[in-house]
């Protein structure tokens, strides 16, 4: 016969013969009659086997255990009503085995299907071909491949082309590190694996192909960390004859597709936020807009008070800035103690307090502050009876990042934060570079090939800091989804950027010559974005982890313990590659697949996010 799929037998069929294949999901023996829950991947439908009947099928499926697969034929029959089980799609029928065989047995299993119990995420991962049994695993990937094949029929309509990018090719290291893989043709040469498409979707805009997209699979070398995957996937887009406000339309029109697939309505246009707004006002540029506690400036405020340690943070271009907790003028010192741990992690001293309370405001410090300064705080702080707010003194880029994960923090305990919204927002006029102190020099906070502002081209040469970028990311409640920029695509502009950032015209041709070489010859305005697939997902699937919406995920020390990837190789594998390995290296991470759950849902953005730039954007 040919065969049903379990979970899409139907009261329709009442009577009909139909043919399952499947896995035992559960058993239960009631009175010498059998019951079983077998599993495809469509779902679960019930069995009945009942010896009188069918004694030959009752002694085939004596010694069946969990996940020993089947093949089962028998009549679809209605339950009894009170058997009906209304939370399973087939519960109100169930099938009559007449004939049955077992296809394969299974031994005894290290955890239970739909919930690892105790099991420990080692053991999860070593035996990721059972979890991924499971209903939500399954489920996940599923809408993976539903919002894959979505996307690709949405950039199809808008006339772009799937074209393929290759896996091997040359080493541009910046940032983070390549996966290298070396050559047995050209015995001490090296390809890498692609941090991202980005100089080869910019060539292919030259070539006049005008529009691009590709399902990326993207390799990074980083250190060790929980929340980032080794290999990810992007969707990576780029358009010729474009400005911000193409790419903008583009991404909410593809957001407007595939969020509905999980019940989502983007509301469209996405809000544009300038970088230093958000900085300013919520001390990062991925901010979360589902709630308020916005971070109040009193620099101006209080900038003429005697009070030393404000005067020392002033004197230094430093800032003073707050943010409110609601209700909070009743809160203990250790709580405010928690509080002060929090910013101290991103480099402040700690937080000075701001009550409203007993019709009146104080300051922490007694004495420093006029009367009309404190209340002039207040007033801009909204501060209402019973309210407090924690001040931070520091460099503007500390305040920023301590009051921000500070505002996070309170959202999180107050329960202010509103999981049925979804915010999304543009945030636009990034820097183009920034300075690293620790090496005296100039670096590209996204790309060296993201374009400044035309009408900032003039400061390249004398205010460096000042200029910003075409760039843009795109924000869904405090995670970064993507980002992107328009590019460079004037080789004067391109050389003078490069020669911004310490890279001379020998070291640009030899790290990027032939990306170089293309812009000599007719390059087209262009610009794109990179959304990070991955992470896309874990948020339309409301899961915790990326592991959670990857087949076949890596551990913190990037291995795969199901595979025990990686591992060595045979002396003659080496020889062939004329390499010599110095010392045997050490795998770390055999038994480290605890504490990596929490994927990304933390604050940094790496795997998972769209990346554009040889390195990373």
């Amino acid at each position: 016969m040919k065969r049903t799929q379990c979970g899409t037998v139907s009261a329709d069929q009442v009577g009909e013969r139909v043919a399952l294949r499947g896995w035992v999901h559960r058993r239960r023996d009631h009175g010498g009659v059998m019951f079983l829950d077998v599993r495809d991947r469509s779902g679960r439908v019930q069995v009945v086997v009942r010896p009188e009947e069918h004694a030959d099928v009752s002694q085939a499926l004596e010694g069946v255990r969990h996940e020993w697969v089947l093949a089962v034929e028998g009549v679809v029959a209605r339950r009894a009503p009170e058997a009906i089980n209304p939370q399973l799609r087939t519960g109100d029928i169930e099938v009559v085995a007449d004939s049955a065989r077992i296809l394969a047995a299974s031994e005894p299993l290290p955890f239970g299907i739909d919930g690892g119990g105790d099991a420990s995420d080692e053991t999860r991962l070593r035996h990721r071909f059972l979890d991924l049994r499971g209903q939500e695993l399954q489920g996940n990937l599923a809408l993976r491949h539903r919002v894959t094949m979505e996307s690709m029929k949405f950039f199809d309509e808008h006339e772009f082309l799937n074209i393929e990018t290759p896996m091997l090719t040359r080493s541009t290291p910046e940032g983070a590190r390549d996966y290298l893989v070396p050559s047995r043709v050209h015995q001490g040469s090296f390809y890498a694996l692609p941090q991202s498409p980005q100089l080869f979707k910019q060539i292919l805009m030259v070539s006049g192909f005008e529009r691009y997209v590709q399902i990326a699979r993207c390799f990074r070398d980083e250190d060790l960390r929980a929340d980032r995957q080794p290999e990810f996937t992007q969707i990576d887009v780029e358009m010729s004859f474009i400005d911000e406000e193409d790419v903008f339309s583009l991404i909410e029109g593809l957001f407007e597709r595939l969020f509905p697939l999980v019940g989502i309505e983007p509301s469209t246009p996405f809000p544009r936020m300038a970088y230093d707004h958000a900085m300013r006002r919520y001390g990062s540029d991925r901010p979360d807009l589902r709630f308020g506690l916005e971070i109040e400036d009193l620099t101006e405020v209080w900038s003429s008070s005697t009070f030393r340690v404000f005067e020392s943070v002033l004197s230094t271009g430093g800032v003073i800035r707050a943010v409110r907790v609601p209700g909070g003028a009743g809160a203990s010192r250790k709580q405010v103690d928690k509080w002060a741990d929090v910013v101290r992690l991103y480099g402040a001293q700690g937080v000075l307090t701001l009550k409203h309370r007993d019709g009146g405001v104080e300051f922490q410090v007694k004495d420093v502050l006029e009367p009309g300064q404190i209340e002039q705080a207040a007033q801009q702080l909204e501060l209402e009876e019973g309210d407090l707010a924690l001040v931070v003194a520091a460099s503007e880029s500390v305040a920023a990042a301590s009051l921000g994960a500070l505002r996070l923090k309170i959202a999180e305990e107050l329960e202010l934060i509103d999981e049925s919204r979804h915010e999304f927002v543009w945030i636009t006029d990034f820097p183009l570079v920034e300075w690293n102190s620790d090496e005296s020099r100039w670096e590209a906070l996204h790309h060296p090939f993201t374009s400044p502002l035309e009408e900032h081209l003039e400061k390249l040469d004398s205010d460096p800091g000042s200029v910003r970028a075409r760039a843009y990311d795109v924000v869904l409640n405090g995670l970064e989804l993507g980002g992107g920029s328009i590019r460079i695509h004037r080789q004067d502009v391109q050389n003078r950027v490069l020669g911004l950032l310490g890279i001379d015209l020998e070291e640009a041709e030899e790290r990027f010559g032939f990306l170089l070489r293309a812009l000599r010859f007719g390059a087209p305005p262009h610009g794109g974005i990179a959304l990070g697939f991955d992470r896309l997902i874990m948020l339309m699937a409301g899961a915790s982890s990326l592991r959670d919406v990857i087949a076949f995920p890596k551990t913190a020390s990037a291995s795969c313990l199901m595979t025990e990837a990686p591992s060595g190789v045979s002396a003659d594998q080496l020889q062939d590659l004329g390499i010599r390995v110095a010392r045997r290296p050490t795998i770390v991470g055999r038994d480290d697949g605890e504490g990596d759950r929490d994927g990304e849902g933390g604050r940094d953005d790496s795997a998972g996010t769209g990346s554009e730039s040889p390195t990373s954007e």
